[in-house]
């Protein structure tokens, strides 16, 4: 038996008077998500257990099977997994967004999507000006910091405060000296960095300085075959979720023309998974998209985000016939530009039939499943 789990993060909303009281869901032509929910079963999961932040990190961890309050210890150290980054016992890693902060203000967590090339040659220039603190170029702005030594640190994620005045966001204890420190030198070094002179010329978000956050240490996870007694693949353009898989042993499945963003290239991912499905039993396709839109508030793309989802999964229910669930990892809701803990709906095919006509939140509360817990979801898929 074949087993496969579409991920479309941040997929779930509210209703919007400008798609006519629809949520995005509701309002996306979405054909293959329907006819899952319609020949399948259909409930309601709770992604976010109680006293965790709504973040992608928690809520990936949790519908793996992975318990954040056994397994949990941070964004950074899994995206240093996914990037090779060898972590020391007492080494603390840092999810370094390169942001744009203009009069005190959160204008942009990304920068402007800025590319990884353009960020390589940001941290090239903060490389050695902090003692203690090891600076890795990712993808576009979701880079890493590494501090050799960490106590730790209370900070905020930088896309739950853009439109905000960030002086009460800033870290606080533990390593928070460090990572101001860290913070003052790329205020220092990059205004008159080539990498913004070219893109100020050009009309582009500048990078003004770097923003430390959810730092941890090297996490330890059951092996994923050992747990569920069946071989795991990753398909994700995000370092967090292939972190996430390396730590759980799973197989990484590189896509070329997997972006994390707009721009992804959907049907390469629908190609890709059915290539992979052909050695592993399970699946697992994490498409960013949906939220990247979610947090640019913006409804156009977030519907056109949904929608090219689901021409993706129409493209793998051609030729797959095995046992297959889609969901979000948690809302994205454009009025907010920030992730919330409510539970998203969720169906499956292949594991018998309710009333459900369509994908979409107001279906999902009305499904068999009913609610369910975010680590009680692969159980059901697999039984």
């Amino acid at each position: 038996m074949k087993y496969l789990v579409i991920l479309g993060d941040g997929m779930a909303d509210e209703p919007l008077d400008e798609l006519e009281g629809k949520t995005p869901l509701e309002y996306a032509h979405t054909p293959s998500m329907d006819r899952i929910a319609r020949e399948g079963s259909m409930g309601m999961v709770q992604t976010i257990p109680d006293g965790y932040e709504p973040g992608s990190d928690i809520a990936n961890l949790s519908v793996l099977g992975y318990d954040p309050q056994l397994y949990y210890t941070g964004r950074g150290p899994l995206e240093a997994m996914s990037m090779g980054i060898s972590l020391g016992e007492n080494d603390i890693a840092y999810r370094c967004n390169l942001v744009c902060i203009r009069d005190g203000i959160m204008e942009d967590f990304s920068a402007g999507h800025i590319s990884s090339g353009e960020g390589a040659r940001l941290l090239a220039s903060l490389q050695g000006k902090v003692k203690g603190a090891e600076f890795h170029p990712g993808i576009s702005y979701r880079n890493l910091l590494v501090v050799s030594n960490g106590k730790g640190s209370v900070t905020v994620p930088p896309h739950d405060i853009v439109g905000q005045p960030v002086l009460p966001y800033l870290p606080q204890d533990g390593d928070a000296p460090l990572l101001l420190s860290c913070m003052e030198q790329s205020r220092i070094e990059f205004p008159d960095h080539p990498v913004n002179r070219e893109r100020n010329a050009a009309g582009k978000v500048p990078a003004t300085e770097v923003w430390p956050w959810s730092g941890g240490k090297k996490p330890a996870l059951p092996d994923f075959s050992k747990k569920f007694g069946r071989s795991g693949g990753m398909i994700s353009a995000v370092d967090l979720l292939n972190g996430i898989a390396r730590c759980a042993g799973m197989e990484v499945i590189r896509v070329p023309g997997a972006t994390g963003y707009l721009d992804t290239d959907y049907q390469a991912k629908a190609r890709y998974a059915l290539l992979a499905l052909e050695h592993l039993d399970f699946v697992y396709v994490h498409v960013e998209a949906p939220d990247e839109a979610g947090h640019l508030g913006s409804i156009t793309e977030k519907v056109r985000a949904i929608e090219k989802v689901d021409e993706m999964i129409g493209t793998i229910m051609k030729e797959f016939a095995g046992t297959i669930a889609v969901l979000p990892d948690h809302p994205t809701p454009v009025r907010l530009k920030t992730h919330t803990r409510d539970p998203v709906p969720f169906a499956v095919l292949g594991k018998g039939t309710d009333d459900a006509t369509s994908f979409s939140e107001k279906e999902g509360r009305k499904g068999r499943f009913g609610l369910i817990r975010a680590t009680e979801l692969l159980p059901l898929v697999f039984r």
